[in-house]
């Protein structure tokens, strides 16, 4: 009994002088490389995922070839976000142009232990009718398609994350920060290439309730205000909704703490991949969410 008492002990220390020894070889390892080096581990490993690392603001965002491309969209995805630790605010702006349906979708709000906001921008192979709008899905705009596009989000009337570019998902996640998502403002901007489809949009955003004083119009370029989401949510999801940022604020604090030998976001990140793996994995998890809820699209016959 004793002897496995102090064997167990003697496993134990060895394991803290072990784990103890590779996190000051890590600590050496993420100090002695330059910012350019970082920058270009956290970009390599985050390229699969479909993200970039934005190393002069701290934060990641969508690549133009991501795989969740292929996924398109649908509002399963919406409906399941909460079951996946994504407790967000959303904006779904439906217009017909050209004979076709579209969307552009804002979202803004707790990723995991990431703070972010997207602009989704997607469109039917026809016109559909209002009913259709929450089961149809829809594919994601081409390359000829995609608008140029920006947002502001803010946390607490403070500025956090600005972005641009042109896209048809533009994104943007801050690592480490939790957030309500009605703590959060956001406020984009996006250009159109005529006036037809700017009225459109115009007209969609003010039927998905954004109030005129909140609306800005200026040439072919549209930007609004987005504070609130006036969607009602039944039980279950409200219940998914608490749990989930329950689980987001406690990872946020674990996260921090882990990667407490650094201050700086590349450096946390890259601490958390060499020392956790699977938890830098978890960073990245809207990968594995758009795949599993597509999977659940086609065996639904949403596709």
């Amino acid at each position: 009994m004793y002897f496995l008492l102090f064997a167990l002990l003697l496993f134990a220390l060895l394991g803290c002088i072990f784990f103890q020894c590779r996190r000051k070889r890590i600590i050496c390892k993420i100090n002695s490389m330059d910012d350019c080096a970082k920058c270009s581990v956290l970009n390599e490993l985050a390229y699969p995922f479909g993200y970039d690392f934005h190393c002069d603001c701290g934060f990641f965002s969508s690549t133009v070839d991501a795989p969740q491309r292929q996924a398109g969209y649908t509002r399963l995805y919406d409906y399941m976000a909460p079951r996946f630790h994504m407790v967000f605010d959303a904006l779904p702006v439906y217009f017909d142009y050209q004979d076709r349906t579209w969307l552009i979708e804002f979202w803004k709000g707790q990723y995991g232990i990431n703070t972010g906001a997207e602009i989704g921008i997607y469109h039917a192979d026809t016109i559909i009718s209002k009913n259709e709008y929450k089961t149809a899905w829809f594919s994601c705009a081409d390359d000829h398609e995609m608008l140029d596009c920006s947002f502001r989000l803010c946390k607490d009337e403070a500025e956090c994350i600005c972005t641009s570019g042109r896209h048809w998902w533009l994104t943007a996640f801050f690592v480490g920060c939790f957030s309500r998502p009605s703590a959060l403002t956001m406020e984009p901007c996006i250009s159109f290439p005529d006036r037809e489809m700017l009225f459109a949009f115009v007209n969609g955003l003010r039927r998905a309730g954004c109030p005129d004083d909140c609306l800005s119009v200026r040439g072919l370029n549209v930007c609004f205000v987005f504070r609130r989401d006036s969607a009602k949510y039944n039980l279950i999801t409200r219940f998914f909704r608490f749990y989930s940022q329950w689980r987001n604020r406690i990872a946020c604090r674990l996260y921090l703490w882990v990667t407490r030998p650094f201050l700086c976001t590349e450096d946390r990140v890259l601490y958390l991949y060499y020392y956790l793996p699977f938890a830098f994995r978890k960073l990245l998890r809207l990968h594995s969410f758009h795949k599993r809820c597509h999977k659940r699209c086609r065996k639904e016959g949403c596709l």
